[in-house]
């Protein structure tokens, strides 16, 4: 038993993205150019809903809180990958590698969660447009966000657990980071049942939130058909529009990683996906919510025509 925690406690062979040749170096630098844009790009958007008042609604808050994951997920993993590159260290420590698979698992689920319970908050905003102060107050916001967060966090932990528990063998080699089909991969023995229940388990966190973002703009798009004014049905698409665009391409970066058999896995789609839903992702989500919402547009114009003013 000693033997085998000895040899489970051993560090990770950490690849990451890029070796030691000239145009890995350049895709060093686009990454870390990108990395740049999203830490920018998030925390102007947080900091821009926190100081105009006009933005502190529900639907901002919610924003923030999907603003606040996309920074905290960028930031688990780029930071880490760059300073393994630059130093020429390979290797992560058992404990490390557990922890960001913990934060990488917990901020991707709590993301689908608050995405779904956003279009809810559309839904109400759009068909029952006069109870939405009752609806949606500070206080259904404010749980929803704990909801989110606190669901993800237990689920992550106990498949973190699990997961970490396992014996591994072989090289023990990861080919870009410390999530979970890359780390299942390396895993000793017959894990069949336990791929099932994780199959489950993304079904739950990823076809439930995919139904109810889909009933909710089913009934957004019945609503926006009855409405007579055609300003109205511009400002409904509008308002909708970016978060069905960051729905779309979160959700389906999640389900091309998750949702895939073992078997149907090449370390170059996982490459693939894991860069898209990881640093792509957080990096466009906050320009599609500047640019596409005015509210948050003018919050923008106003602190910059201030900043010049000064």
């Amino acid at each position: 038993m000693w033997r085998w925690n000895q040899t489970s406690l051993e560090d990770f062979i950490l690849q990451g993205l890029f070796d030691d040749s000239f145009n890995h170096f350049c895709l060093f630098l686009l990454i870390m150019l990108v990395f740049l844009t999203a830490v920018s790009g998030n925390s102007l958007t947080i900091l821009l809903i926190c100081a105009d008042p006009r933005l502190h609604t529900p639907m901002y808050f919610l924003l923030s809180q999907l603003t606040l994951m996309d920074l905290m997920h960028v930031s688990t993993t780029i930071p880490e990958m760059a300073s393994n590159y630059l130093s020429g260290k390979k290797s992560i420590s058992f404990v490390g590698c557990a922890t960001q698979h913990f934060l990488y698992l917990s901020l991707g689920g709590a993301e689908c969660l608050l995405l779904a319970l956003m279009s809810y908050d559309r839904y109400v905003a759009i068909c029952h447009p006069l109870r939405y102060t009752v609806l949606m107050s500070r206080r259904v916001g404010v749980m929803m966000a704990v909801a989110s967060w606190l669901s993800a966090s237990v689920n992550s932990l106990i498949h973190t657990s699990i997961l970490m528990s396992f014996p591994f063998c072989g090289s023990r080699i990861i080919h870009h980071f410390c999530e979970f089909p890359a780390v299942l991969k390396l895993v000793c023995g017959d894990i069949t049942v336990y791929e099932n229940t994780v199959y489950i388990s993304s079904i739950i966190h990823l076809l439930l939130p995919i139904i109810l973002v889909s009933t909710s703009y089913g009934f957004i798009l019945h609503s926006v058909i009855q409405m007579r004014s055609a300003g109205s049905k511009r400002n409904a698409f509008a308002t909708c529009s970016s978060h069905l665009l960051v729905v779309s391409l979160w959700f389906g970066a999640c389900m091309f990683s998750y949702m895939r058999p073992r078997s149907q896995r090449t370390p170059l789609q996982d490459k693939v996906g894991s860069v898209f839903y990881s640093i792509i992702t957080p990096t466009l989500n906050p320009l599609i919510h500047t640019l596409r919402n005015k509210d948050v547009a003018k919050a923008l114009k106003k602190v910059l025509r201030r900043d010049i003013l000064i």
